[in-house]
């Protein structure tokens, strides 16, 4: 934990999809220095940041595997955006000073299970840093929802619903867990599912904490929809009658009463059984004194001239800029593992378009 005039140096942490999105913004804020690079494919190493990116242009950073390297550059933060979380890198970090913003399916460590949170807790107090973890959704939609309660006198039930067609991503390598083309009924999935989408229970988690209750069960219930024709879905085999759309409610209630559900309603074919409505965007419903309905979708900044390769940029810039977003209040944030309620108003910067 640090807060100083000067600019707040950077480390990225792997060069993927989203880290390329993440890097674009580091490199123009005159807030951010970037100073280091973590490569996880050895190829990568000695290679410079700005041709790792596809920026263009070197930018005299150069990557590296050597973790004590980038520890020794003295940062103040690290962007951490592997596929897969190591929590003993994690660990490392943390004890050695250096805060951590995280889209590595972390937002209050409940995913990564009690033994694992624990140690990073610790390994962050003891470092005298923060690590706090964020993406779209879980993240920066909870956040909003938790917001949109501001004009309520009470509140009796929360519920943030991602609903989409995402076949068009259905080959990357995230969805690898969420079996898309299997077996109706086929035995486990459900089980799979509530392993892969853990991170909403943390969602679940957060929000509670935000809106000051201790919630005592999380449960998750799934359902399935299957393809009523054989469907063409990039990357992945969908026959008639397998699956093709995913349900998946995480819920947080209190002496028996549900009051926080994130709730994510996936497909990746339009013809489907049950026929369920894609909303294409996030919807949130606070229940309470006003109700209050919101409803949250990103549209790419110019519709004219769109490209495929403009909405998948999309889609991994709205999971980076959150915690991108977030560096400066993260830096200055208390010791620990840290959720929004534990910062300032997260936002991006206001600037003249050229």
């Amino acid at each position: 934990m640090t807060a100083t005039d000067r600019p707040v140096r950077v480390v990225q942490w792997t060069t993927g999809n989203v880290a390329r999105e993440a890097l674009k913004a580091i490199i123009e804020r005159p807030e951010l220095e970037l100073v280091g690079l973590y490569a996880f494919s050895s190829e990568k190493v000695g290679k410079d940041v700005g041709d790792l990116a596809r920026l263009g242009r070197p930018l005299g950073v150069t990557a590296t595997d050597d973790i004590e390297a980038l520890i020794a550059l003295q940062p103040d933060c690290v962007v951490y955006m592997p596929l897969y979380p190591n929590v003993e890198h994690l660990t490392r970090l943390l004890r050695a000073g250096i805060n951590v913003v995280s889209t590595a399916g972390f937002v209050t460590g409940r995913a990564y299970g009690a033994e694992a949170r624990a140690a990073l807790d610790e390994a962050a107090r003891s470092g005298n840093a923060s690590l706090f973890g964020s993406g779209i959704n879980p993240g920066f939609a909870d956040y909003l929802a938790t917001v949109a309660t501001g004009p309520c006198r009470e509140v009796n039930h929360i519920r943030v619903t991602e609903s989409f067609n995402i076949g068009l991503w259905a080959a990357d390598a995230n969805q690898d867990e969420l079996g898309w083309g299997r077996p109706a009924g086929d035995p486990g999935h459900a089980d799979e599912i509530r392993k892969a989408t853990a991170v909403f229970g943390d969602a679940v988690e957060s929000m509670a904490h935000q809106l000051g209750l201790e919630i005592d069960d999380i449960r998750c219930e799934v359902e399935f929809a299957h393809a009523t024709a054989d469907a063409d879905v990039p990357g992945r085999t969908v026959k008639r009658g397998s699956v093709a759309g995913i349900d998946v409610r995480w819920i947080g209630a209190e002496a028996g009463t549900d009051l926080v559900e994130a709730h994510v309603r996936w497909t990746v074919a339009a013809e489907i059984e049950p026929a369920w409505e894609i909303a294409m965007a996030y919807l949130i419903e606070v229940r309470g004194t006003p109700q209050i309905n919101l409803r949250v979708e990103v549209l790419p900044a110019n519709l004219e001239s769109l490209t495929m390769e403009d909405i998948s940029a999309m889609g991994s810039m709205i999971t980076a800029l959150p915690v991108v977003n977030a560096i400066p209040a993260v830096v200055a944030a208390r010791p620990g593992i840290v959720t929004y309620a534990d910062l300032p108003t997260v936002a991006s910067r206001l600037s003249v378009k050229s």
